[in-house]
């Protein structure tokens, strides 16, 4: 075993295994989200796993990643029961909040999923985040929108090594990319719902 420390407890008070499923369209940038979690997590010392999954039909099928940050090695990748949901949109939305563990948190792109959670045992937030995308130009990163709301909500991750961590994320032919991400993830970050 290792050194007899005791853990220390997260910001949110969520516990040492965060599982998060992050669901949308293909091409809302669900994986990206995902891996980008799984990566911040590394960096931050987390055992991390990262799993996608992709409906039958990859263009406007359903994607879906489950991610996995925990304190511990991880047994399995799949997440069946997520602490944290992000739904990109409303078939994800309907198909996933009832399998949200009692006390998890979702986060809801408001601008596609017009309902609100019908579980009061979960901690909800909607974040027009396609909406916020779009006039600030970067209607590709409605995703990272909710990244930030729900590091912000959970201290799954943390801001801090934030800038370090996207340029290593970023391909490097996509250099100009870093700011913008950081940007989306700063304006969700900071979004009052």
């Amino acid at each position: 075993g290792g050194g007899g420390h005791a853990p220390v407890g997260r910001a949110g008070g969520l516990k040492m295994t965060t599982q998060i499923l992050i669901a949308g369209f293909g091409g809302q940038g669900v994986l990206f989200a995902g891996k980008f979690l799984a990566y911040k997590g590394l960096s931050e010392g987390r055992e991390v796993s990262w799993l996608p999954s992709y409906g039958p039909e990859m263009r406007g099928g359903t994607a879906n990643c489950s991610v996995i940050l925990s304190d511990e090695p991880v047994g399995s990748p799949i997440v069946a029961k997520p602490d944290v949901l992000m739904a990109m949109n409303l078939p994800s939305f309907d198909k996933y909040e009832s399998s949200v563990v009692p006390g998890g948190y979702v986060f809801v792109d408001s601008t596609l999923i017009a309902r609100k959670a019908q579980r009061t045992d979960i901690k909800a937030f909607y974040i027009p985040a396609t909406k916020m995308a779009a006039d600030a130009g970067t209607p590709t990163l409605a995703n990272m929108i909710i990244v930030g709301k729900m590091m912000k909500e959970t201290g799954a991750v943390s801001l801090e090594g934030l800038e370090a961590t996207m340029k290593k994320f970023v391909p490097a032919k996509h250099a100009d990319l870093v700011d913008a991400n950081m940007n989306a993830i700063m304006a969700g970050y900071n979004y009052a719902d």
